[in-house]
């Protein structure tokens, strides 16, 4: 008996494996993006929290581009409310050049807040 066959009626191959035969599955190609730390962060939790909504994605052949995207949106906003956090604060340029050790608190500070924002919206959501 052959070690490969294929089924007309669903266009699967099939393989021999021990007395049976198991489908041929690959997954589809996927467009690959660089996914930085934040969508590896969503991908963490995808796989801890949200098992079946990893799996779709990933044998769909979308994880990288649904976490390229995730990772694109929360850098965004990342930077966007460190802008908006530090202009409302006014920790400016001034400030870096009268009290640089001020200015490195300040914005350490805010950069922990906007943070904390980005993962409770879009991370671990």
């Amino acid at each position: 008996m052959e070690n490969r066959i294929f089924d007309e009626k669903n266009g699967l191959w099939y393989e021999k494996q021990g007395d049976y035969y198991l489908p041929c599955l690959e997954l589809p190609e996927e467009e690959t993006k660089p996914v930085g730390i934040w969508g590896q962060r969503h991908a963490k939790h995808l796989k801890q929290n949200h098992k079946v909504l990893y799996m779709n994605l990933l044998t769909s052949g979308k994880l990288n581009r649904y976490l390229a995207d995730i990772d694109e949106q929360a850098e965004q906003l990342f930077l966007r409310l460190v802008k908006e956090l530090s202009e409302k604060e006014k920790v400016t340029e001034k400030l870096k050049a009268e009290n640089a050790m001020l200015w490195v608190g300040k914005m350490n500070e805010i950069q922990a807040r906007a943070r904390e924002i980005v993962n409770a919206e879009l991370i671990y959501s």
